[in-house]
């Protein structure tokens, strides 16, 4: 991870939709920024602050007209801790898969410009084939 090699938007809000592989019941997700240490400026103004994290049921087959949301959680990325946080998930709640998960900036540390993501990685179980697999790799 450099400083400056992330993705970037505009302002202190924002949003991106991930679409998974496969459906997974999702169980955590981790957001990663720089540490200050490797910061030019020796700030990270630009780090995610609030972060609310939902699951769609963008493109799927039971309701392809409109598109629902449901909040897994809100949490708060912390730059005084490390660069690379793990957030659990509240699934329990839904006892289902999901292909697509949305992560939605609400604030940043303070910077007006710009904020930066380096990394965001979806934990959890892929949803598992109706048909056997047994034998099979």
């Amino acid at each position: 991870v450099l400083p400056g090699d992330c993705w970037a938007f505009k302002g202190h809000q924002g949003q991106v939709v991930i679409r998974l592989p496969t459906r997974v019941h999702l169980t955590a997700i981790t957001v990663q920024h720089i540490a200050k240490e490797a910061s030019p400026s020796g700030t990270v103004i630009s780090a995610p602050k609030d972060i609310a994290v939902f699951v769609s049921l963008l493109g799927s087959s039971v309701d392809a007209d409109r598109e629902e949301e449901t909040l897994l959680g809100m949490f708060t990325y912390d730059t005084e801790q490390d660069p690379i946080q793990t957030f659990p998930l509240k699934d329990m709640l839904l006892p289902r898969a999901f292909s697509h998960v949305k992560l939605l900036v609400k604030s940043n540390w303070g910077n007006p410009w710009y904020t930066c993501i380096y990394q965001v990685q979806v934990h959890g179980k892929m949803e598992t084939q109706k048909a056997s697999t047994k034998g099979q790799d």
